[in-house]
C-alpha cells in the first residue's frame, strides 16, 4: 500500500502542476495544449491532476490567479523602491520594458486567455476582468499620488504598450509610452 500523500507533498504537486500549465499555456496557448501534455510536463498522473482541478478551465483560472499575484507583486516591488511619486509612475514603464525584453515574452497572459476563451468561459472572463481591475487600481494609486488627474490615460498607455509589445515582439513600446506619460505628468 502506498504511503499517504502529505499536505506538503500536495502543495508541491499543485505548484508543479501550476508551473507546468503556466509555462505551456503561455508559450503555446491554452487551447493548443492538451491535458496529456500538462500531465507529462508536471510529472503527475491525470487522476491526481483532476483531484486538484476538476476541469481544464479550473486549472486555467488557478494559473491566472497565481500569475496575477506574482506579476502585480513583482511590479509593486519594483515601483515602490522609488520615492518620488512621478518617478514611481514612470518606473511602471521601466519595469514593463524589462518584462518585454525577457526571453519568451508573449504578451499579456490575460489578454491571451481572453482571446482564446473569453467568449466561451465565464470563469476565465471573470478572472481576466479581475486582473485588469487590480492592475488599474495599482496604476491609479501611483498616479493619484502625483496629484495629476491622468489615471485613465496612464492605464491605457500601459495596456497599449503591453499589447503592442506582445504583437511586435519589441520592448520599444514601453519607452514610447513612458515618454507620453512623462509629458502627461509634466515630469522633467
Amino acid at each position: 500500500m502506498p504511503a499517504p500523500i502529505t499536505e506538503e507533498q500536495s502543495r508541491l504537486d499543485r505548484e508543479a502542476l501550476l508551473d507546468a500549465a503556466e509555462r505551456l499555456f503561455y508559450e503555446r496557448g491554452i487551447q493548443a495544449v492538451g491535458m496529456d501534455e500538462v500531465r507529462a510536463a508536471s510529472g503527475l498522473p491525470l487522476k491526481r491532476i483532476y483531484r486538484f482541478f476538476a476541469a481544464k478551465e479550473d486549472l486555467v483560472v488557478a494559473m491566472l490567479q497565481r500569475r496575477d499575484r506574482r506579476w502585480r507583486g513583482d511590479l509593486a516591488a519594483h515601483v515602490e523602491q522609488v520615492s518620488d511619486p512621478r518617478e514611481r509612475v514612470l518606473a511602471v514603464f521601466d519595469w514593463l520594458a524589462e518584462w518585454f525584453a525577457r526571453p519568451g515574452f508573449r504578451g499579456c497572459a490575460w489578454v491571451n486567455a481572453h482571446g482564446e476563451l473569453g467568449s466561451s468561459s465565464e470563469a476565465v472572463l471573470a478572472e481576466v476582468r479581475s486582473h485588469k481591475r487590480a492592475f488599474h487600481d495599482q496604476i491609479a494609486m501611483w498616479v493619484r499620488a502625483t496629484g495629476v488627474p491622468v489615471v485613465e490615460p496612464v492605464f491605457l498607455l500601459a495596456e497599449g504598450a503591453i499589447v503592442t509589445a506582445g504583437i511586435s515582439g519589441e520592448s520599444a513600446p514601453a519607452g514610447q509610452a513612458r515618454a507620453a506619460v512623462a509629458t502627461l505628468l509634466g515630469a522633467p
